[in-house]
């Protein structure tokens, strides 16, 4: 297999770090985000650096931080780091350009374009972000980039979408990340594409090429029946999953794949790689590079899909785009996920277009953007300002512990209340 040159070669990557920050991540992220430059080395016959690099990433600090929107010192770092390394791995040492980055709360994105291609061509660039918490709250939500990279022969070209996404936690809760998902779906919004005649906005759908990817929770759930199901059978369920044969045949208990492929109730019209074929990303003992946290179960919960306008809906298991690499990377020790990696190979780009080519729909599902959406959206904002600050305030008081900062604020409390009777009552005294 040769990879053309012709074809747009998109790398993603997603990593819940576990509120570390900073420390987060490692400075060598070669065995992350340099697979694309080992696979296209040995799929080509020059080796070729990916044209677009899109990083994602849940919880990126702490949670408090993430609420007061305190997270810019972070996010540059990483910017900072991961420029650095792609363009330090990158086979002919191509240089690479920010085209947007966007975090709401511990959600956060980054994409790169290459500087001879798409990083320099890229426009129409828009950022969105939208929360699935309580009352629309950013500890679980999504964030998104969008750009349009217009034809060479003049044409309107295509739109990219790339969407980073964190759904609710925890198995019984399946319910309510399909409720998270599409809660997405209706409010993570963009203006009409070049060529509309419509004002309306419109969802991540409307794109010619379209990423879904992050930690989306999604968990195995076996039924009682089955022979691995009891808790004492645990050991015995990780065994199974320590070799492909194994994954392979519990995979099919895989909630996300369930829903998607068999029920048809989230993720229509997406694509993804056999997942399988890696171990699953979580729940690792930190510090361990290959031992399950058996305070869970195991699963594949983050994942990376995708979806293109030259497929149909009609044969939802065939795609036009190739799915060069899709793992887990082991190495990376400090959270109880491992970061995830796709690359993919899409399809020639569309030429002299006078309309941006979009995805094809299944028949029957038009999603319908919320018109409460802003209303939504900064109910949330507000709320996540309020109960951030409050947080780092109290966090601050307890010198990095917040139920501290809780007893220090009833002490002073308590103090100036003492204190005030106490004068109070010296001046009765007084003659």
């Amino acid at each position: 297999m040769t990879i053309d040159n012709a074809r747009p070669l998109v790398q993603i990557a997603s990593y819940n770090t576990n509120l570390q920050a900073e420390r987060g991540l490692p400075q060598d992220l070669v065995d992350w985000l340099a697979p694309t430059l080992q696979v296209s080395t040995f799929l080509s016959r020059e080796p070729r650096a990916p044209d677009i690099v899109a990083v994602g990433f849940q919880e990126l600090l702490p949670l408090h931080l993430g609420l007061a929107g305190l997270s810019k010192h972070v996010i540059e770092n990483r910017n900072a780091l991961i420029l650095s390394q792609i363009e330090q791995h990158a086979p002919n040492k191509e240089r690479y350009t920010l085209i947007a980055k966007v975090v709401n709360v511990g959600v956060a994105l980054l994409v790169y374009g290459r500087d001879d291609g798409i990083g320099r061509r890229a426009c129409d660039v828009q950022t969105q972000w939208t929360g699935c918490g309580p009352a629309f709250m950013g500890n679980k939500g999504a964030v998104s980039v969008r750009f349009r990279v217009p034809d060479e022969d003049s044409g309107v070209g295509e739109v990219y979408t790339f969407v980073c996404a964190h759904l609710t936690a925890h198995a019984p809760k399946n319910a309510r990340r399909i409720a998270d998902y599409h809660h997405i779906v209706s409010s993570l919004l963009f203006p009409p594409l070049p060529g509309s005649d419509s004002i309306a906005p419109t969802t991540m759908f409307s794109t010619s090429h379209l990423f879904f990817f992050g930690d989306l929770n999604f968990r195995l759930s076996l039924p009682p029946s089955h022979s691995l199901a009891a808790p004492e059978q645990l050991s015995a369920l990780i065994q199974s999953l320590s070799t492909e044969e194994g994954r392979s045949a519990l995979k099919e208990y895989d909630q996300l794949m369930i829903e998607r492929d068999m029920k048809g109730t989230i993720f229509q019209s997406f694509r993804e790689g056999e997942f399988w074929r890696f171990k699953c990303s979580y729940k690792y003992k930190l510090g361990e590079v290959d031992q399950y946290d058996f305070k869970r179960m195991p699963a594949w919960t983050d994942r990376i899909m995708y979806a293109t306008h030259t497929d149909s809906p009609d044969t939802p298991q065939d795609s036009h785009i190739t799915n060069v690499l899709y793992t887990a990377i082991p190495a990376y020790t400090t959270s109880d996920h491992k970061p995830v990696v796709s690359v993919l190979l899409l399809p020639s780009p569309a030429h002299n277009t006078a309309s941006v080519p979009v995805l094809r729909l299944p028949e029957g599902y038009h999603p319908i953007p919320d018109p409460w959406t802003n209303v939504k959206k900064y109910t949330g904002r507000t709320l996540d300002r309020l109960v951030g600050y409050t947080w780092w305030l109290l966090t601050l008081l307890g010198a990095g512990s917040a139920i501290f900062g809780i007893g220090n604020l009833f002490l002073s409390i308590g103090a100036y209340r003492w204190w005030t009777v106490r004068s109070a009552d010296q001046e009765l005294l007084l003659p």
